[in-house]
């Protein structure tokens, strides 16, 4: 079940683990107590990078498309962790409405669809698929490669208008799976006797990076003065730059401070710890997703040098929105490998709990670079119950349970900073 880790962990990371498996009970204890006072996402997945001196989350998404993804053995968890949340928002529910991504050609995001629905009906949900696409006029059939169907059906409005549901079917919650990067649909608005999950502000239509990554600022800090470790470790700086146009190079002097800026910030701190590897930072949309307006950037002259193809990748991301925001975010080097390709984790959750993840492994990919593009596969990762439980006895950076558990920790360190985010961007704060 674990793949075989072969990072080697170095220097401040080793460091790192220990504290963090010393101060379990404290760190623990934290959390729960943050809990009480903000409420998780509904679910989240986390990006990691394990630089072996540094483990940051580099991109948190509230709407995560890969649950098939995950090794069968963590099904139970996650079905644990559905239930505690659906419970949280709708203690009586009967009826789910799922509403998945348009895109409906992709089997791998549908497999992600199937698993999903399989969890919720272990709660003891009916769930049924509702489309935003106006090309769903009626019950539509989709085969999934295992044989198995999913049926795609149009929404409606009740006759008041308050409510959102199918033909003969009322749900008491709706779920979104869809990011909303074209925008907050018509169908979508004043829903006020239902609970929509996550919030329509949680789409790309509204959401920020930015807004996020000052979120998981305030959170680390409190965090390491916790643990007593330097908030860099588990921390990318980052920069947002407005009003960019890659086109015409409107504020193309702006972006190539900021790469300036943040660069020096990563040189002190790799000098402070004796790091000789090569700074860099990752360009990329404020809003957005699917690996998409991301480059990798080593000096502040390779912004000034983009050639078209690299504008027009740059200039536009999923749905066709052009890009006019972007953060300049610390580059975290991946020094995980399998079978001697670059790996990724990315941990994901229901509500406050770790209900597993997976690898993403590149071939084609360098220790520098997104990985997150057409030729990756996954991994599933072990996060099984036997594996859960951090063995205190092992040598630092030797024992993959306690590599779990610190990638546990810190994608929770991502998902509270989401629930912080969710809290200062809600347009309707009185509604709660």
């Amino acid at each position: 079940m674990v793949p075989h880790l072969v990072t080697a962990l170095n220097g401040p990371l080793l460091d790192l683990e220990k504290k963090i498996l010393e101060a379990t009970p404290a760190i623990e204890r934290w959390f729960r107590l943050e809990w009480q006072e903000h409420t998780p996402p509904f679910y989240c997945s986390v990006d990691l990078r394990n630089a072996g001196f540094k483990l940051a989350p580099v991109d948190t998404n509230l709407f995560p498309g890969g649950f098939n993804n995950l090794a069968s053995e963590m099904l139970p968890l996650a079905v644990q962790a559905a239930m505690a949340a659906i419970e949280k928002y709708c203690p009586d529910a009967k009826n789910l409405l799922l509403i998945p991504e348009g895109h409906t050609r992709n089997t791998f995001y549908l497999q992600n669809v199937a698993r999903m629905m399989q969890i919720f009906r272990q709660t003891g949900l009916n769930v049924r698929l509702g489309s935003l696409s106006p090309e769903i006029t009626a019950p539509t059939p989709l085969t999934l490669p295992d044989g198995s169907e999913l049926i795609l059906e149009p929404l409606e409005r009740s006759a008041n208008g308050r409510r959102l549901g199918l033909k003969n079917f009322d749900p008491c919650t709706i779920l979104l799976n869809n990011d909303l990067s074209a925008g907050i649909p018509a169908i979508l608005e004043d829903i006020n006797e239902q609970t929509l999950l996550p919030p329509v502000h949680a789409g790309w239509a509204m959401r920020r990076k930015s807004n996020h990554f000052a979120s998981y600022d305030d959170v680390v800090k409190k965090f390491a003065k916790l643990v007593d470790i330097d908030p860099w470790m588990l921390n990318p700086y980052f920069a947002r730059v407005n009003n960019i146009n890659f086109q015409d190079g409107t504020g193309e002097d702006a972006l190539a401070a900021a790469v300036d800026t943040v660069l020096a910030k990563i040189r002190k701190k790799y000098k402070e710890y004796g790091i000789k590897d090569k700074p860099f930072v990752v360009v990329k949309a404020d809003a957005g997703t699917y690996g998409m307006g991301i480059m990798t950037v080593h000096s502040s002259d390779e912004v000034r040098d983009l050639n078209r193809k690299q504008r027009n990748k740059m200039a536009v991301v999923k749905d066709g929105l052009e890009v006019s925001d972007v953060i300049v975010q610390e580059g975290v080097y991946t020094f995980e490998q399998i079978n001697e390709s670059v790996a990724e984790p990315v941990v994901y959750m229901i509500d406050r709990y770790v209900v597993g993840g997976f690898y993403r492994v590149h071939e084609g990919r360098g220790v520098d670079e997104n990985l997150n593009t057409p030729g990756m596969h996954f991994v599933p990762l072990a996060f099984a119950q036997q594996h859960a439980v951090p063995d205190m006895k092992a040598k630092p950076g030797t024992a993959a349970p306690n590599r779990f558990y610190l990638y546990g920790v810190v994608a929770r360190l991502a998902l509270l900073a989401a629930s912080l985010e969710l809290e200062k961007t809600d347009p309707n704060p009185e509604i709660y």
